[in-house]
């Protein structure tokens, strides 16, 4: 059994669920914190663990937060609203407004524990959308600081929680470990509690990730598939179990103190490529057909990480096949369809 207690802000968000489950596996004992205002109440397999304690709260809430982080030895800062594409513009302002907010509390709490010395570290998680404005390849940690600042407010937002991170050590002596995930790819993601949703073909989408969305368009049976702007974006899909892993490496970690990481497959995809392993999946050898729908004005067209410093400093690499991945997810969002959930 490990000694040491870890609060997970987001506890029941998509990555939130994969780092829970790894800090339980790994004999932490775990807060979590969560309002449940994206997909409401989803069952976890960890819910009942005797080392897992749920506070239903809005992580803005300083009074708790504040009271929560001077309770745990560790933080993983994850609470955020967060989505697809579609998210960036539909949300835009809010997007901004509440991770700012969010991070404000966050840290403003773990100043005054870390003063108090019972904070160790805050993890924080970032994002490839820090990367949004560059224009060369690979990212590698340190570019964010020297392209341009990324245009959509979800992207300038996670860049913040990075100055963040940076600005509470600089002033206030608290350590941090940044991590960047790429295109996470898993289970848990619901239909979002929002009225807005997104018409794509004959199809409305309830503004997720671009894996879930093409296996439900799939499982809807649209043809052709609709599929956003050209299909030559390159993305790298890393497995939610991978990237928990890596997390906790970086948490674990005394190399990682005050250092940021990228977290991500090696493997580049395009959307395109992407959509005809789905689509090969789910219809076997039916002819593929497409076409493209206007793309948001947020759509990169690249996000290339540059892997090796985590490989290097964590020994993490993230090797979990995307065949495998896609399996998983077309099964739970074709059960999640049965019963509603999307």
């Amino acid at each position: 059994m490990n000694n040491k207690s870890v609060l997970v802000t987001g506890s029941a968000g998509f990555i939130g669920g994969y780092v829970v489950e790894e800090l339980l596996n790994k004999g932490y004992r775990v807060i979590g914190i969560d309002n449940f205002s994206k997909y409401g109440h989803i069952k976890k397999s960890y819910d009942d663990d005797p080392d897992y304690d749920l506070i239903e709260a809005d992580a803005r809430d300083s009074d708790v937060i504040d009271k929560l982080v001077s309770s745990v030895d560790l933080v993983i800062a994850g609470a955020a609203m967060i989505g697809g594409i579609s998210y960036f513009h539909t949300f835009a302002y809010d997007l901004l407004a509440t991770n700012e907010r969010i991070m404000a509390a966050t840290c403003d709490a773990a100043i005054k524990a870390h003063k108090a010395g019972t904070l160790e570290r805050v993890v924080y998680l970032s994002s490839s959308m820090v990367f949004e404005s560059t224009n060369s390849w690979p990212s590698k940690e340190g570019d964010e600081l020297q392209i341009p600042p990324p245009l959509s407010s979800y992207g300038f937002q996670k860049l913040a929680v990075e100055y963040y991170a940076r600005a509470a050590y600089m002033q206030y002596g608290v350590p941090y470990t940044i991590c960047r995930p790429f295109n996470c790819v898993g289970v848990g993601e619901g239909r979002a509690l929002t009225d807005v949703e997104v018409k794509s073909g004959n199809v409305s989408l309830a503004m997720s990730h671009v894996v879930p969305d093409i296996v439900q368009k799939i499982a809807k049976g649209q043809r052709p598939l609709h599929i956003l702007g050209n299909g030559n974006q390159i993305r790298h899909y890393t497995y939610g179990g991978d990237l928990a892993r890596g997390i906790v490496m970086a948490m674990e970690s005394d190399a990682a103190i005050n250092e940021d990481f990228n977290l991500s497959t090696e493997t580049s995809t395009t959307v395109l490529e992407l959509a005809k392993i789905i689509w090969q999946k789910m219809r076997g050898n039916e002819p593929f057909e497409y076409v493209s729908d206007t793309p948001f004005t947020y759509d990169v067209q690249k996000r290339i990480p540059d892997v090796s410093k985590a490989q290097k400093i964590l020994g993490f690499v993230a090797d979990t096949p995307l065949e495998v991945m896609l399996d998983e997810v077309i099964a739970w969002v074709e059960e999640a369809l049965s019963v509603g959930l999307l």
